[in-house]
């Protein structure tokens, strides 16, 4: 029974070998030159002048959220689209509730001004 489980072991064992042995012999072979340029901290050329924690408008965020619903919104489409023959009128009345629920969040995020952008 065990020896089913050979190749799975052998593929874990390889996998390990090529993720880790790479970046052990980077750690142990490079070179270990510190200098002070490098080790300044940089952004686009020139010093940081603000904190990294700096707070973001909400509106970056609902952006973010309506990019993340539009985007499943299209991943749930294209199964649908391949097995619409299969599924019959209950399929594209359940995907037309399904875009039209998406429908009236869009108009409602527009009507409340989500997506105009300053």
């Amino acid at each position: 029974m065990l020896e089913n489980y050979l190749p799975v072991l052998l593929f874990i064992v390889v996998g390990l070998v090529f993720g880790v042995l790479p970046l052990a012999a980077g750690f142990v072979l490079g070179p270990r030159r510190e200098d002070p340029e490098k080790q300044s901290p940089y952004e686009c050329g020139f010093e940081a002048f603000e904190d990294s924690r700096m707070k973001f408008d909400v509106r970056y965020y609902l952006v973010a959220i309506l990019f993340i619903l539009f985007d499943l919104e299209i991943a749930f489409l294209f199964p649908w689209a391949v097995v619409l023959d299969d599924i019959g009128l209950f399929g594209i009345l359940a995907m037309g509730l399904f875009v039209g629920l998406l429908v009236i969040g869009l108009l409602y995020e527009w009507r409340k001004g989500a997506l105009e952008w300053e």
